[in-house]
């Protein structure tokens, strides 16, 4: 009980310290608000599944490509249209002869927007054989048709109909009432949702009001299912930090790579700080031949130029987490050795380590019992100082395509935006976040490893 309440005591009189220490709070809030991100996850995030399906482009599929944030609306002179969900559809159903029923569901969309949604995505799943006609009523009271389609299947499949790639010949041929010449390229999106004059493509106006989709589902066979349908309106705008150019939400990618940077960071420093203080504690305590070999190896892998190794072995060797972790740790052992080696030479020379001698206590024992817990205060602030410099390499070497492709981390958002072109194409989105993101961890275990710093190494040299 009594080694207890000195454990605390001590933690306690630490703390008091610590708080005193500006920079080291803002470490500690940041902190907290990234394993806060980390907990809450699947809360958080619009696509729960981000860390497991990031590369499967199905589960995107219903995303707008390369589109900016929502919250641009607040900043544009133009309301960009968000992305809205119609789910759980109510059809009324009408016997039309025989085995063969309609199903008939009417849409209402309010469209008070000046920039038109991406795409018009109709899905569900069926078995058996069907009709899928979709007729589009404008405020002006026009109509277009826009889709017509049938569909058969012995199994259960699911179907998706991308309605304005579908509809872009009946989309044309309600351009030519107004337009005689129209352009090489006619955007779908905005003849929809734009007054019908002579000025569609040239100056657009936007059409505002409410739309109302016609769907009717024309069931050939009675024992045809048609099940889980939904509309999505994929608008020009889209979460809260974009999406990329294969429609994946950067939010999601972003926080979902916050647990991959904080393991990454704090095992690569917790492997490469342990060893680096053994070994410096051992040199120090052995001296002699021992300490000069050690010191000569140590000289060597000080001097290798860190980043290429990690690229070529990162080049050789399968990319993964682990295999990264244990590069990293390969050369960042040598970072606290020089320290750790002078204040074991203090440490040495105290009278209860020559007392533990005279004992005939084993070399192990002194080393592990009387040396190295002297040194876990300098440890633990040398291990958050190295933190950033994990993540930051671990990105460098994501961002050259040689990262694990398997999970999602910062670098290998910002490898898929150089490759997207985001910064010639103004994505700004898709590259911002994640470079502020490492920034913020970076200064995270900063701001702790410097307090820790300040608040512990005056105590060591007082030793």
């Amino acid at each position: 009980m009594n080694k207890t309440n000195r454990v605390v005591k001590q933690l306690k009189d630490f703390w008091d310290e610590f708080k005193q220490v500006k920079f080291g709070i803002a470490g500690i809030i940041l902190l907290l608000l990234f394993i806060v991100l980390v907990v809450f996850e699947q809360f958080l995030i619009p696509f729960p599944e981000a860390s497991t399906r990031w590369r499967d482009i199905t589960y995107w599929e219903d995303n707008p490509r390369s589109v900016p944030p929502i919250w641009i609306n607040w900043f544009s002179q133009k309301d960009y249209t968000p992305t809205a969900y119609f789910e759980d559809l109510e059809y009324t159903e009408q016997n039309v002869s025989g085995p063969i029923t309609m199903l008939n569901s009417v849409i209402e969309y309010d469209y008070d927007y000046d920039v038109p949604p991406v795409d018009l995505i109709y899905r569900g799943t069926f078995k058996g054989n069907f009709s899928l006609n979709i007729v589009l009523e404008r405020p002006d009271g026009n109509k277009i048709n826009l889709v017509n389609k049938s569909f058969s299947s012995n199994t259960e499949k699911d179907f998706r109909i991308s309605i304005i790639n579908e509809a872009i010949n009946n989309v044309q041929s309600f351009a030519r009432r107004y337009v005689q010449n129209l352009p090489p390229r006619v955007d779908v999106n905005t003849v929809l949702f734009s007054q019908a004059n002579g000025e569609l493509f040239s100056n657009p106006t936007p059409l505002n009001g409410t739309y109302k989709l016609n769907i009717n589902l024309i069931k050939m066979t009675e024992d045809t299912t048609i099940q889980d349908t939904r509309l999505v309106v994929s608008g020009s705008v889209s979460g809260l930090l974009g999406t990329d150019n294969s429609k994946r939400d950067v939010w999601s990618g972003l926080v979902a790579g916050i647990k991959w940077a904080l393991f990454i960071g704090l095992m690569t420093s917790a492997i490469s700080v342990s060893v680096g203080v053994i070994y410096g504690v051992i040199s120090a305590y052995y001296g002699g031949i021992v300490d000069s070999i050690m010191q000569r190896i140590w000289e060597i892998f000080i001097n290798i130029p860190l980043l290429p190794v990690l690229i070529v072995l990162s080049a050789i060797f399968k990319p993964s987490i682990w295999s990264l972790i244990l590069m990293m740790s390969l050369f960042f052992w040598v970072g606290p050795v020089k320290t750790v080696r002078s204040m074991a030479l203090q440490i040495k020379e105290e009278t209860y380590v020559e007392a533990a001698k005279a004992l005939g206590a084993s070399h192990r024992r002194i080393i592990f019992k009387h040396m190295v817990p002297i040194l876990i205060p300098y440890a633990f602030a040398s291990m958050a100082l190295n933190v950033p410099n994990a993540i930051l390499y671990e990105a460098t070497v994501s961002l050259l395509g040689l990262g694990d492709a398997t999970i999602v981390t910062w670098g290998q958002i910002l490898h898929d935006a150089m490759n997207g072109g985001a910064v010639t194409n103004g994505l700004w989105w898709w590259v911002v976040p994640p470079g502020i993101a490492i920034a913020l961890v970076g200064m995270t275990f900063a701001f702790l490893g410097f307090a820790m710093d300040t608040i512990l190494n005056p105590k060591l040299r007082t030793r």
